[in-house]
């Protein structure tokens, strides 16, 4: 679904014990973030909001059950070939349920200070900066040629 000409996505960081669920995406063909470590999530279905979207996702992708999801940011993507892409940022402490298999990659609770260490996005940093300093709600525009990240915009101020 878009909106504003951008691609409406979620992503969400579920917290337990020090870590993050990360999802290594290695099950899908062409796929933008193939190889690399990210959340869970994905795009909104029709009628949907960035709430409704990330609590599906979350079940569908992981079994659990979100009581209290924090939503932290927005990320929009610029990366050709690709669309461009609005992506709503949560975080998670408060959940339930027994975690299943994805048919997108391998869940794995990696330790916070160890996710840096990972393939990521070069963009992805300065989220998971922001996210453990515990700033206040933010939009982040990142803009990328191939996997070079080239430009990134935070609150409207290049960094």
């Amino acid at each position: 679904m878009k909106e504003n000409g951008l691609l409406q996505t979620t992503l969400c960081y579920l917290e337990r014990d020090g870590c993050y669920l990360m999802l290594h995406r290695i099950k899908k063909k062409k796929d933008v973030n193939h190889d690399k470590w990210i959340g869970v999530g994905g795009k909104f279905e029709p009628g949907e909001d960035a709430l409704g979207c990330v609590m599906r996702e979350v079940r569908e992708e992981t079994g659990y059950r979100m009581q209290q999801p924090l939503y932290r940011g927005m990320v929009d993507f610029y990366c050709p070939p690709w669309e461009p892409e609005r992506m709503h940022l949560y975080t998670c402490t408060d959940f339930s349920g027994t975690q299943v298999d994805c048919d997108e990659g391998d869940l794995e609770w990696v330790p916070k200070e160890q996710v840096q260490s990972l393939p990521i996005w070069e963009g992805d940093k300065i989220f998971f900066r922001l996210l453990n300093q515990g700033a206040p709600f933010f939009h982040l525009e990142l803009y990328y040629r191939g996997d070079h990240l080239e430009k990134a915009i935070l609150d409207g101020q290049l960094l």
